[in-house]
């Protein structure tokens, strides 16, 4: 085991070093050797918690340790418990450090030692010399590490080699807001007692949307400086804007700090009559006390802090629209007639209350596509987008661009009042205003048209590192450079990365490639000496490792549907566009595994967004249309996740519920997706949804009971759950299928040809159908019968439930109606199934008896006594066949 520490009480040069050397040792434990400075448990509670793993000395094992990594020290006496590894055998030391020489330093089998101001401009040095790359995290913590340790480049200690060292963590993307957050001057005492004092009397205003604190203190005399306590106070609490009105002897001071532009506090200090720049002013208030002041001062902001209002300006008026009985094709014709590529739903003229209200929009891309269903004469009604975001006419830039750019709308409605749409402003709008004016053009707008933002393309391979394994990270880097010498580009898919994002373990790899994904399957099958099965109508394949483990390959597709319903055609395409057919937005990201992005996560959909949300959202208006068996997925999705279905999609959900789709289902695959829902851990939620959105008519139509969650319905499904989860919990490895638990008790005030005409209606196989059929029968038959018997003896309970499958039992459990009947079913699972007759066929042969039919008369016989306590021994078992069953009889 290799294990990377630094001293006791680290500071921010001992963690980013540690983070630096773990770049030169990966497969090294991160050990704090004891407590950490307080302004470093800040930073990691806010800033990297989830990036690294770091481990405490009681996790480790120390007599493992074979490599012990130390940084920012070589003082033996610096490292606590982590002393105990310098005597394992054999082990190695790494030091890197930048202090002098001094006694008790120890020795190392390697020594990086540098005279400069940190150890963290050491591993610049290193990276620099080997062209080692750096997060813009990474480097921000290292440039955390040079500048408390070098004082912001004002200690005696620093070098040359700390400022060249910052410069380039500058180009590796250091954040110096979050340096300046943590990094600053040591205050004395007195300035401390002050900064308490100052933020003891702060008051926070919200004006136009915008927080401004402001601090006011009186004191006896003139104390120097004050400015850099009012700048600390903005760093401590980070805040946007702020104001400290101090009180000094005679004289009254306004000092004003902004970092927003919204607030120009140099606008505000030239009104008391002092001056500054936009972001730092000050000013000497003559003639007024300080509560006359701040009243000023509040009065002063309320007038100048506006942002610009330009929607008014900006938008395009009239607006094209249409209303909500237009059909698709009339849309259509609108749509090309115009040139547009999207269409405002209004409320009819007819509407004197609301004659212009906005209902929604409907874009080109889903009028084709409602078209090439032959959707043409369906009203637009129920297939335009109605959670839309608008804006007011009085809305600022910053308004319009949060959601064009950051939400990625194409198309804003500007309205008055709540929805009567007066203009609209499109991305084109936007760009031409930004291309006019540069100064407002945000930084990732180069990258929004169709490709995904620099955030939406952030590389997360050290969330991949932590999360996974070392296995199948190698499997992952093999991909891509199995696809880099096959000269395609490979991608891992969908649920993996939803789940690695929320840091769920989740091994189901789906890979797609852009090229010939069954080519690149092969050699990549050929590769790990691994078996390949292709499937070439859908241009994809499956290979299976020799460890048993799976891997889906998929072409880059595009799908489209035949018809409402029907199975996907497949043709080639792009990654964006492979994206774009599947489910859901949270499952539409991909990481890109060849050796140059690896790692590097692609969001073209602002999938993100939706997971730190927790919403279920559809990519596209006839997404169930197209595959009604989403619909049972946005549930399972919703309810495993802990998510909410948008409502748009909701929306979506019941106009194709309405449509009548499921008569023309493939009955396997809504069944497969129902089984999917049965097999978690609650479905009882996912049930209640599926009722919600009116699918139990189609689900179970012969079953009046159930068309609705009644009180008994919900008892017998919480029962179901509780018999399923007390049974993984007594870890007996038997396998078993919950499924079946909660199909059977779905059924459980049903006949069985109800239950028949189900796995008929669904194309259940024979097997599982004749599996649900007798357990049903089974069980509600043996039910009434302990129904009757309160009081029975083990034996008893051994014969009746012998026959019975695991799933057959849990259903027992499930609808007994006396808490012995679980009881009885507890201990024949827990003890008396398990029981074996003491003696064999073997033994009774030896004992003088002919073998026969009768030799499972008298096992069976034995294990009752057993059973029922009567027999605990061999030697007893024999003496109770020999009794029971004299040799002479059996001759």
């Amino acid at each position: 085991m290799e294990v990377i520490t630094t001293h006791i009480n680290a500071d921010f040069d001992g963690l980013a070093s540690m983070v630096a050397a773990s770049k030169l040792y990966p497969n090294a434990e991160l050990v704090f050797a004891g407590s950490v400075e307080r302004r470093l448990r800040n930073f990691l509670s806010q800033e990297i918690r989830n990036l690294y793993d770091f481990k405490k000395i009681k996790h480790i094992d120390l007599t493992a340790v074979t490599r012990l990594i130390v940084v920012d020290t070589r003082q033996r006496s610096r490292i606590d418990r982590l002393q105990e590894c310098l005597d394992n055998p054999g082990i190695e030391i790494h030091l890197y450090d930048h202090h002098p020489d001094a006694p008790g330093d120890m020795p190392g089998d390697l020594e990086i030692v540098e005279e400069v101001g940190s150890t963290a401009a050491v591993f610049v040095h290193l990276f620099k010399q080997r062209k080692i790359e750096l997060s813009p995290d990474e480097a921000t913590l290292m440039a955390l590490g040079i500048y408390e340790d070098t004082g912001s480049f004002l200690h005696t200690t620093t070098t040359p080699a700390d400022l060249e060292a910052a410069a380039w963590l500058l180009a590796q993307g250091a954040n110096l807001d979050i340096v300046n957050q943590f990094v600053s001057r040591d205050l004395s005492a007195r300035q401390v007692g002050l900064l308490s004092e100052l933020l003891k009397n702060t008051s926070t205003y919200t004006i136009q949307s915008i927080r401004i604190a402001i601090s006011t203190l009186t004191l006896p005399d003139y104390v120097d400086d004050f400015a850099v306590l009012v700048r600390r106070m903005m760093v401590m609490e980070n805040l946007d804007v702020v104001f400290g009105l101090i009180c000094m002897g005679d004289r009254l001071y306004l000092i004003g700090r902004s970092r927003i532009p919204e607030v120009n506090v140099g606008v505000i200090a030239r009104d008391f009559g002092g001056g500054g720049h936009a972001s730092a002013a000050s000013a000497t208030i003559g003639g007024k006390t300080i509560f006359e002041a701040e009243e000023q001062l509040v009065r002063l902001l309320h007038r100048h802090v506006r942002p610009q209002a330009i929607a008014g300006e900006l938008m395009s008026s009239p607006v094209i629209t249409t209303t909500p009985g237009v059909t698709i094709n009339q849309a259509n014709k609108l749509l090309t007639r115009y040139n547009i590529t999207v269409l405002p739903v209004v409320t009819d003229n007819s509407d004197k209350k609301n004659p212009t209200g906005l209902l929604g929009i409907i874009s080109r891309r889903v009028v084709e596509k409602a078209i090439f269903h032959e959707l043409g004469e369906v009203p637009v009604s129920e297939y335009m987008t109605t959670d839309i975001p608008t804006l007011p006419e009085t809305a600022t830039l910053a308004d319009i661009q949060e959601l064009i750019i950051e939400n990625r709308e194409r198309l804003i409605p500007i309205v008055q009042g709540e929805h009567k749409i007066c203009g609209v402003i499109t991305r084109t709008d936007l760009l031409n205003l930004l291309v006019n004016d540069p100064s407002n053009l945000p930084r990732n707008l180069l990258q929004e048209d169709e490709h995904p933002s620099t955030e939406r393309t952030r590389n997360i391979s050290t969330l991949m590192t932590q999360s996974l394994t070392r296995d199948i990270i190698t499997l992952l880097r093999e991909i891509g450079e199995t696809a880099e010498a096959l000269d395609m580009q490979a991608y891992t898919v969908g649920g993996f990365v939803r789940d690695l994002l929320l840091q769920i373990k989740n091994l189901d790899i789906d890979i797609v490639v852009e090229g010939d994904g069954i080519e690149f399957a092969k050699e990549f099958a050929g590769r790990k000496q691994a078996t390949v099965r292709t499937h070439e109508k859908f241009a994809t394949a499956t290979v299976i490792l020799r460890d048993g483990m799976r891997l889906d390959v998929a072409t880059a597709r595009l799908e489209y549907y035949e018809y409402p319903a029907a199975m996907p055609t497949v043709e080639l395409s792009s990654i964006k566009l492979d994206l774009y057919r599947r489910d859901f937005t949270i499952n539409a990201m991909a990481v890109h595994l060849n050796p140059e992005r690896f790692g590097t996560l692609v969001d073209f959909f602002n999938s993100q967004n939706d997971l730190k949300e927790r919403r279920v959202r559809v990519l596209h208006n006839l997404s169930f249309v197209e595959d009604p068996t989403r619909i049972f997925r946005a549930i399972r999705f919703e309810q495993r996740l802990d998510f909410k279905i948008t409502r748009h999609s909701e929306k979506l959900i019941k106009t194709a519920v309405k449509m009548h789709l499921f008569e023309r289902f493939s009955g396997p695959r809504f069944f497969g997706e129902l089984k999917l829902i049965l097999s978690e851990d609650n479905p009882l939620g996912s049930l209640r949804r599926m009722s919600y959105f009116k699918l139990f008519p189609f689900l179970w139509p012969a079953l009046r009971p159930t068309l609705k969650i009644d009180r008994r319905f919900v008892h017998v499904m919480t029962q179901a759950e509780k018999s399923v989860a007390w049974f993984k919990l007594l870890y007996l490895q038997e396998r078993f299928e919950p499924w079946i638990v909660y199909l059977l008790a779905v059924f459980s005030r049903s006949r069985v040809r109800q239950l028949g005409s189900f796995c008929n209606r669904f194309e259940l196989p024979n097997k599982q159908c004749n599996l649900l059929v007798r357990q049903k029968t089974e069980v509600e038959r043996i039910a009434l019968d302990m129904l009757q018997r309160p009081f029975m003896k083990p034996s008893e309970i051994y014969w009746l439930l012998c026959e019975l499958e695991n799933e057959g039992l849990l259903y027992l459990m499930t609808i007994a109606r006396k808490k012995y009947i679980q009881r009885d079913v507890s201990l024949y699972v827990t003890r008396l199934r398990n029981v074996q007759p003491l003696i064999n066929g073997d033994d009774l042969q030896q004992l003088g008896y002919r073998p026969g039919p009768d030799f499972r008369t008298m096992l069976n016989h034995l294990i009752e006594d057993q059973l029922n306590g009567k027999v605990h021994t061999r030697a007893e078992a024999i003496e109770f066949v020999k009794q029971r069953y004299p040799v002479n009889l059996s001759e």
